[in-house]
């Protein structure tokens, strides 16, 4: 009797529907995720969130160029 089964879940969401209807609930469930996003961002921080794109694209130039010159070498052999 504790536990509640999938057709009290799905009766539980049916009943929210009507309540609330679709679009506010899609605006609802878009709010809370901007809401971690912002979340993440503060914790994180923003220079670090900077800090480590620079790092990554950097690390993909680095790759791209080092691609680059294996094939030279390979081209002159």
């Amino acid at each position: 009797m504790g536990s509640w089964s999938l057709t009290h879940w799905l009766i539980v969401l049916v009943i929210v529907v009507l309540v609330f209807g679709t679009k506010r609930l899609t605006s609802g469930a878009r709010d809370v995720g901007e809401a971690v996003r912002e979340f993440k961002k503060g914790v994180r921080g923003d220079e670090e969130a900077k800090r480590l794109a620079d790092e990554r694209r950097d690390e993909a130039a680095t790759r791209e160029r080092d691609r680059d010159a294996s094939d030279v070498d390979r081209d002159r052999r």
